[in-house]
């Protein structure tokens, strides 16, 4: 259903979007994301681990705005051990002071550098680091198998949720908890679930007939918006976590992808007005649809809302697949970032993980939206794809 090319390239390249009834829009292509303005990466440097805690700090620091070079050219230099133990310091170069200093243990060495990247980060930019964090993916294997996934938010320590052994899809984190909504046709309809990875426990959240896909919880974890045609048209509906409480909200054409703002107050969608793909917003209590304007970029779908409110990322499909961010008021037109679709916002709101094709194939990876540096994560065997980070 989806197709994607290669990664952001050093120059982006022309996309043209086709004809509409209305006119034609041509596609914004921008360098830097506006708002955000053209951001440098953090220089740093490292020094005195082993090569494996190396290796975890540089990719844990490079997906947050951070760049490595030669010690006398750092603003920050990082240095430590990590025989046995990891022990770390950073000291400012500038400021001639030492802003951390800590040691680290009862955990893996993995463990332990990714705590020590996430203090890092607070301690050079106030702003908590996401190197602990982790997110869930569809996996297809190459026999065709597909289960949902969960790992660290660098693709490490992968284990499958599911076990169904069919068409599975869509995984949705409820904030703050070890609980996912995914759609699965076990049941032999495409329906929503509800799981507990703490205990194993999961149940149907939406068995009607026709669709019941797309599921996607509230910030505060007591609803879950999703896309039903039980009533003919897919559209955007929200329940309690068991189902009960089902309220339909929109009477809009083709809805689909729906997100909550982090306030809980609205639910973004993607949908189709007047045989045009848009953007639009509905109060998650009922009420009227608002259309977000993305200038230059129609056809959009796939939005996700940053924790902080302040943007949302999308999928522009305009002959190719790429990923765009716009403020969330549509005061400024999306900046298209890199070629991929199913973006998906870190806690940070400035990390954005996303799936692109590549060899026939599926693969995730990570982009620092302020600096455009990208790196891909460790993958499964197979296709990996509609990634979803925990908040």
């Amino acid at each position: 259903m989806k197709n994607c090319l290669k990664i952001w390239l050093p120059v982006l390249l022309a996309v043209f979007a086709p004809h509409f009834a209305g006119g034609q829009d041509e596609i914004i292509i921008n360098r830097d994301v506006q708002g955000l303005g053209n951001t440098k990466p953090i220089l740093v440097s490292i020094d005195g681990f082993g090569s494996e805690v190396t290796d975890i700090l540089k990719f844990d620091l490079y997906v947050q705005g951070f760049a490595f070079v030669a010690p006398d050219a750092a603003q920050y230099q990082i240095s430590g051990t990590s025989a046995g133990d990891v022990v770390g310091r950073v000291v400012d170069r500038f400021g001639k002071t030492t802003i951390l200093s800590r040691s680290y243990n009862g955990a893996t060495l993995r463990r332990q550098a990714h705590a020590f990247a996430d203090d890092v980060v607070l301690a050079i930019t106030s702003k908590k680091g996401i190197a602990q964090t982790r997110i869930a993916f569809k996996v297809e294997a190459p026999s065709g198998n597909r289960e949902i996934y969960v790992a660290d938010f660098d693709g490490h320590n992968a284990q499958a949720v599911t076990h169904d052994d069919t068409i599975v899809s869509a995984p949705s984190w409820v904030p703050g908890r070890a609980a996912l909504y995914y759609n699965s046709y076990k049941l032999g309809n495409p329906d929503i679930f509800y799981h507990n990875l703490s205990t194993g426990e999961r149940h149907v959240v939406a068995h009607y007939s026709g669709s019941n896909i797309s599921p996607a919880a509230s910030p505060d974890g007591s609803r879950v918006a999703m896309i039903m045609s039980k009533s003919g048209s897919p559209n955007v509906w929200v329940a309690h976590p068991d189902g009960s409480g089902l309220h339909k909200l929109t009477s809009t054409s083709e809805d689909s992808s729906p997100c909550w703002s982090p306030d809980g107050q609205w639910i973004c969608f993607a949908t189709k007005i007047r045989e045009r793909r848009v953007l639009a917003k509905v109060p998650a209590g009922g009420g009227d649809v608002q259309v977000i304007r993305t200038t230059g970029a129609p056809n959009p779908t796939e939005p996700d809302w940053s924790p902080d409110g302040k943007w949302i990322a999308f999928t522009l499909q305009a002959g190719e697949f790429d990923i765009c961010v716009m403020p969330a008021d549509g005061s400024l037109p999306p900046t298209i970032l890199v070629r991929g679709e199913d973006p998906s916002w870190s806690s940070n709101s400035r990390t954005l993980i996303y799936a692109r094709r590549t060899g026939g194939h599926y693969v995730l990876s990570l982009l620092d939206v302020y600096t455009k540096q990208v790196k891909d994560i460790r993958q499964i065997s197979g296709s990996d794809s509609e990634p979803a980070w925990a908040k």
